[in-house]
């Protein structure tokens, strides 16, 4: 089992930045795939952004390429999605999420084994 805990949300303007923290435990970190995900109200999840076990693989959904930025420490069991010039858009309970593989690309939710309970991040205009 992997335990998942998110931290780092809160509220901020539009324009704004975040760092989100996913702190894991109970497994060999390095040995896990890492990604994140988020669900604004009244919609599904979405894919958001994943990092592969040993930093060699970066994904990045199209809404937030160029101003989310994933990264890991595999020393500090930590995931982290850096946000800036965050949009209204971009309001919606993150999600970190942990695989030991997974098949062409890690971006969807059923290729994850783990997840964290979610925080919230509300940006306003």
């Amino acid at each position: 089992q992997v335990q998942l805990e998110e931290s780092g949300g809160g509220l901020v303007q539009a324009g704004g930045s975040l760092r989100l923290s996913c702190a894991a435990s109970g497994r060999t970190f390095s040995n896990y795939h890492m990604g994140w995900f988020r669900q604004a109200p009244r919609k599904e999840r979405e894919f958001v952004a994943a990092i592969a076990a040993l930093s060699q693989y970066y994904y990045y959904a199209d809404s937030v390429r160029g101003r989310f930025t994933i990264s890991r420490d595999n020393a500090k069991n930590t995931v982290y999605l850096q946000m800036n010039n965050l949009k209204p858009e971009d309001t919606a309970v993150y999600y970190c999420a942990a695989t030991r593989s997974y098949g062409s690309r890690p971006i969807t939710e059923d290729e994850y084994d783990y997840w964290g309970q979610g925080t919230q991040v509300t940006v306003s205009s």
